[in-house]
């Protein structure tokens, strides 16, 4: 649906209840720059007929001279129009143009790319069926139709898979207003607690114009909609803080933990601090010193933390080694069909014992290997009869590889908790020792775990925006949030002061 076209609609959805849209039109965003200045400004077709013909919201030219009356023919803004429209999933959508925008940045995070999205999709994981409905915002050059920024967006028809509660966002939305909070919309990454970019911007001379546009049409997509809110989860902190102040989206924050491979002793004596307050970490991305190995000597991971904490590690890795089971790293060509499928079981052993309802199907596991197999890393527990990767899996976790992180998904086990440690095993000692041997800055985890501390996992904030059209609710949740922002920083503030497991240098 071109925005050019007129007022969105609400797409029809079996079981969902109507909402009208909002009577406001759609008004398209018209881009203008000056021929002696690189700085971009967006006007909308409306702020430019106020001041012009009023044909000027359907002629870039008129649009052009209604911005800049005064402008002399020399100096006058060459404008082109932005055209925004909505996909009604990946397979609408140029692998190649959408990974222009979404590898654009400093670090890839392989969740945003193409192929993931797509995969979660096409695997009926992520689907209309399921609650969620693809509505992935391009946005284009009105000129020459090349896809300047983009947004991965569902509307959902209930809050599961998302990893930011407000189910009592929900029940309050009822009591309040009396009306059905669902649905809503979400921009974000289908079941997957990974923090990073979300709103995707192709490099240029425009992108700082392409962002604001993206902020603001999501805005008004959800009034046309008539949805009860818009929620950006786990968005980076750049987007957090730009959207926040500029924009006026709702900030909430969350915690997770994560590893970073930097030697934070000998960090901390380089930068100059003698603090223990977990913060060692960021020291150490400034000086990047990155560990030697895991556990071996002068230099390693085990050796930056406290005694108690380096003891207990290696334990937990004995106990493990004594169950007969061999551990393998695969990535790439190794992981074969016969993999996935025992991945999938040790998937469902989980879901099944914990929530229940699993989110991804068989299919999306052979999508993925299909796509991105250079981008996963599947650690198994076989057993050590035959030759290495042909004993029987017990146990599995999954892990996609970013530029310069490693992100920690899913796991299970046919035997359930009943080998000890195996979990953190397969879960977070291999997966260090991978990211060691690869270089890589990071190890994100996922959601929750406090246990996570004495492993050497330190605790990060999380961000998520929010937006909530009507002004009595929005206020009221506000004033929530700016107290759960407050909880949030002294519980981090505690958590490294106090449970660093770090020895001081």
């Amino acid at each position: 649906m071109a925005a050019a076209a007129g007022s969105w609609a609400l797409p029809k959805v079996a079981g969902w209840p109507a909402t009208r849209p909002h009577p406001q039109p759609w008004r398209p965003v018209v881009l203008t720059r000056s021929s002696s200045s690189t700085e971009t400004a967006v006007t909308d077709s409306a702020a430019a007929a106020a001041s012009g013909p009023a044909r000027a919201a359907n002629d870039a030219s008129s649009a052009a001279a209604a911005a800049a009356p005064a402008a002399s023919p020399a100096e006058r803004p060459e404008p082109f129009r932005l055209t925004v429209s909505l996909a009604s999933g990946m397979e609408h959508v140029g692998q190649a143009e959408w990974d222009a925008c979404a590898a654009s940045g400093a670090e890839l995070n392989p969740f945003v790319l193409h192929d993931f999205l797509h995969a979660v999709e096409s695997s009926g994981s992520a689907v209309r069926d399921e609650g969620w409905l693809p509505q992935h915002m391009l946005v284009r050059h009105g000129g020459t139709g090349e896809l300047l920024g983009c947004c991965p967006m569902y509307l959902k028809g209930h809050s599961y898979g998302e990893y930011v509660f407000d189910q009592s966002w929900a029940d309050a939305y009822q009591r309040m207003l009396g009306k059905p909070y669902y649905p809503k919309l979400l921009v974000g990454v289908p079941f997957t607690p990974v923090p990073g970019p979300r709103l995707l911007v192709k490099p240029g001379p425009h992108a700082a114009a392409v962002r604001r546009a993206l902020a603001d049409t999501l805005k008004q997509v959800a009034d046309q909609f008539g949805v009860s809110s818009l929620h950006i989860n786990f968005t980076s902190e750049e987007e957090y803080e730009a959207l926040g102040a500029e924009h006026g989206y709702l900030q909430r924050t969350g915690i997770q933990y994560h590893w970073y491979n930097q030697d934070v002793s000998r960090s901390l004596l380089a930068s100059g601090s003698s603090s223990d307050d977990g913060e060692g970490a960021e020291a150490a991305a400034a000086a990047d010193v990155k560990y030697s190995s895991f556990d071996d000597g002068d230099g390693s991971f085990l050796m930056a933390l406290r005694q108690s904490k380096r003891k207990s590690i290696r334990q937990e890795r004995k106990k493990a080694a004594q169950e007969g089971l061999r551990f393998l790293r695969l990535t790439g060509e190794d992981i074969k069909p016969r993999h996935w499928d025992a991945f999938y079981k040790f998937y469902r052993n989980t879901t099944d014992r914990k929530w229940g309802t699993p989110y991804l199907t068989r299919a999306f596991f052979s999508e993925l290997g299909e796509r991105m197999a250079d981008r996963v890393l599947l650690v198994l527990a076989e057993t050590a009869d035959g030759a290495p990767g042909h004993g029987r899996p017990v146990a599995g976790a999954l892990n996609l590889i970013g530029s310069h992180a490693l992100f920690g998904r899913n796991w299970g086990c046919i035997y359930g908790d009943r080998v000890p440690n195996l979990h953190f095993e397969l879960c977070y000692y291999q997966a260090l020792e991978f990211a060691i041997e690869r270089g890589l800055q990071r190890v994100e985890a996922g959601a929750q775990g406090e246990h996570k501390l004495q492993r050497g996992y330190l605790p990060s904030l999380t961000y998520s925006l929010h937006y909530l059209p009507h002004r009595g609710f929005s206020g009221a949740v506000d004033r929530f949030l700016q107290q759960e922002r407050a909880e949030m920083e002294y519980a981090l503030a505690m958590l490294r002061q106090e449970a660093s497991p770090y020895r001081q240098p």
